[in-house]
């Protein structure tokens, strides 16, 4: 029946003393809180693995001490993934080393514990996989299989403009999540300059609008935190997750 939980439960049970004057019903309950735990903690195992996160980053590490105007009520209100039940988005812009990745992966990371499936791609290697799979004939399978995911982050937008088959495939990806499912999108760029990224107008317009319109954005500035860690040798939590002195 796979009870690993509560298998492991009840030895612990036979072997220990501190369960002799329970009751029948209050062993039991035990048992079965056990197996809940394990099967709960072995589904956020799997939906992490899945979801292949570029860091290993959670809420609880974020550094709220840097000075990169980071909005502590607002990311704190999204830890709590509300906004991924009502499908809005998420917009996290700010310059390189800011730690727009580490917390990306951070308000993702507290999505799979909230039971939601998570997808991490890179945006230019996204695109590369859907040209393959254009080439393929996956096209229309690996668009089903995005648009499956609860939440897909989209890190590094706009590092260079796209082609017009690009823009034709976000819109693809755009559409088929717009009200029904949440996308985080990262980018170095102020939101306000992503329609010069598409080179067709008119798929810019449409494409941007699924993603703006409904959308919570976090907006850093500051410098590098590589360069304050390097400056002052403080701990502090960088893109690549770690911490350093």
């Amino acid at each position: 029946m796979k009870l690993t939980g509560m298998a492991v439960a009840l030895e612990e049970q036979v072997s220990s003393n501190a369960c002799q004057d329970m009751t029948f019903e209050e062993r039991l309950g035990l048992l079965v809180d056990r197996e809940m735990t394990e099967r709960t903690n072995r589904q956020i195992a799997i939906r992490l693995r899945l979801s292949k996160l570029r860091q290993s980053a959670c809420i609880e590490d974020v550094d709220f001490r840097h000075a990169r105007s980071l909005d502590r009520p607002l990311l704190m209100e999204l830890s709590g993934c509300a906004w991924i039940g009502r499908h809005d988005n998420c917009l996290m812009t700010g310059p390189t080393g800011v730690g727009k990745t580490f917390l990306a992966c951070a308000l993702a990371n507290k999505a799979c514990r909230e039971g939601y499936k998570v997808l991490y791609e890179r945006t230019s290697r996204l695109l590369e996989a859907l040209a393959v799979a254009h080439a393929d004939g996956t096209y229309s399978r690996r668009l089903a299989a995005i648009a499956r995911y609860d939440l897909l982050v989209l890190d590094d937008w706009g590092l260079a403009p796209l082609t017009l088959e690009q823009c034709r495939d976000l819109l693809e990806v755009f559409e088929d999540r717009y009200d029904r499912r949440s996308t985080l999108v990262t980018s170095q760029l102020p939101v306000q300059d992503w329609h010069k990224l598409l080179p067709d107008p008119t798929l810019a317009d449409a494409a941007l609008d699924r993603l703006v319109h409904n959308s919570h954005r976090i907006e850093l500035t500051g410098d590098s935190m590589r360069k304050t860690r390097g400056r002052s040798g403080m701990a502090v939590v960088q893109e690549d997750g770690r911490a350093h002195a």
